[in-house]
């Protein structure tokens, strides 16, 4: 356990609030989550800069424009600085070669600051790749939060997706071994990055997301039901959600698979084709009219915060076909929601999903199996305030404010040992 870098409150004046530089080049944490290439990282970010601008620190978050440079208050304490790179939007995987010239502005942009930066935090291995130089260009420290890692998405690769780069794989590692520290959003993340990746021990801090309970929470019958009637289910139908952006990592196919073995239910799934894998969404639409359950697929596109809580409060299941996930935010906001959980054991989605109290981990990429799960739980009403109430409890112990004091523990760690 490491000490707090800055003693004890009773002996000492509070520390200075912090000026954090937060790096996320590649998707704008203003953009809603499951609309292109946002998705829970830029809930993370925004979210945990919100909290520690509560805490009295200046947050600055760059970003990649797809249009006019521009600034753009978020939150008290918190502003959004969209540099102009590149020109217009650009595929994820060409996003490297801009790297440099990104840098080169968040350099600027950092220099022409009315206050230095005390740290910078890079989300992403893209921001890595083009906020390490300005660290060493401007000796300060720089804190690196993959979210996901080619090391781990090369393991697990589903039939229509295409390997991560070499350039990624190598980019990751070296990153690991330069920064200052390494914020991870789960223990199965620090297990690869220390066992995979190769990144110091050392360096490594745990810092798991939290979710906020007052957005995601159980409502009343009669706005479930309102919810329901709108995507056209009978109150008789059993309503399950598959939550996240349209790509074969997340395993789409596998819930429209496991709705062949459960008649009563209707399948929701809420967000967009990541770039590049529109092919993807249009084969879930054949898939569907091969089993003959197209009737009972909805496919709603990504929604916004407040739609997305009235979703899962509105579910009688959530599932999670992922085949990698570092952490998983969608489990953590349906059981704020009481919304029972049933996910791939893989990853973060082990320490998201309390197997056999807020849901049901499942090995197997059997549909058979998926759907007896599912079906355990629409069918048992006991068993689903079981887990909906204790989903509930679990997702209280945390909140973003939690969150926000062990990054501010991280960033005072790094510029300690910089002085």
């Amino acid at each position: 356990m490491r000490p707090e870098p800055y003693g004890n409150p009773d002996e000492a004046p509070p520390p200075q609030p912090l000026r954090v530089a937060v790096v996320s080049m590649h998707t704008s944490p203003a953009d809603r989550p499951g609309k292109g290439d946002a998705g829970g990282l830029n809930v993370l970010v925004l979210e945990s800069a919100m909290a520690l601008a509560a805490r009295g620190n200046r947050v600055d978050i760059f970003t990649r424009s797809t249009g006019a440079a521009h600034v753009e208050p978020l939150a008290p304490g918190v502003t959004l600085h969209a540099l102009e790179t590149g020109g217009g939007i650009v595929r994820k995987h060409e996003l490297p070669n801009l790297a440099d010239a990104f840098g080169e502005q968040l350099e600027r942009a950092a220099l022409a600051a009315e206050q230095p930066y005390d740290v910078i935090h890079a989300h992403y291995w893209l921001s890595g790749l083009a906020a390490l130089p300005v660290s060493l260009s401007l000796g300060m420290p720089i804190v690196q939060s993959f979210h996901t890692l080619a090391e781990e998405k090369n393991r697990r690769l589903g039939d229509d997706d295409r390997p991560e780069p070499e350039r990624r794989l190598r980019t990751e590692r070296y990153l690991a071994s330069e920064v200052d520290a390494i914020a991870a959003v789960s223990r199965a993340e620090v297990d690869v990055l220390c066992d995979g990746v190769g990144a110091p021990a050392e360096r490594v801090w745990l810092v798991p997301p939290a979710v906020d309970t007052l957005l995601f929470q159980p409502a009343p019958l009669a706005s479930r039901m309102e919810v329901r009637a709108r995507l056209g289910v009978r109150p008789e139908d059993g309503l399950v959600v598959c939550v996240g952006r349209v790509q074969p990592l997340k395993g789409q196919d596998l819930a429209v698979r496991m709705l062949q073995h459960l008649p009563g239910a209707v399948l929701v799934l809420a967000g967009d084709a990541t770039p590049g894998a529109e092919r993807y969404l249009e084969s879930l639409h054949d898939l569907a009219r091969d089993l003959g359950v197209e009737g009972r697929v909805r496919h709603i596109g990504s929604v916004d915060r407040e739609a997305l809580a009235q979703l899962l409060d509105a579910a009688d299941v959530v599932v999670v076909p992922s085949r990698t996930e570092s952490f998983g935010l969608v489990p953590l906001e349906a059981a704020a929601s009481g919304t029972p959980v049933v996910a791939s054991r893989v990853g973060g989605l082990l320490e998201s999903v309390v197997d056999g109290q807020t849901g049901i981990l499942i090995d197997s990429r059997d549909p058979m199996e998926w759907a007896d799960a599912v079906g355990s739980i629409l069918e048992d009403d006991d068993l689903q305030v079981e887990f909906g109430l204790a989903g509930r409890r679990a997702a209280s112990r945390r909140d973003w404010q939690d969150v926000a004091h062990e990054l501010e523990t991280v960033y005072r760690s790094t510029v300690l040992a910089r002085s």
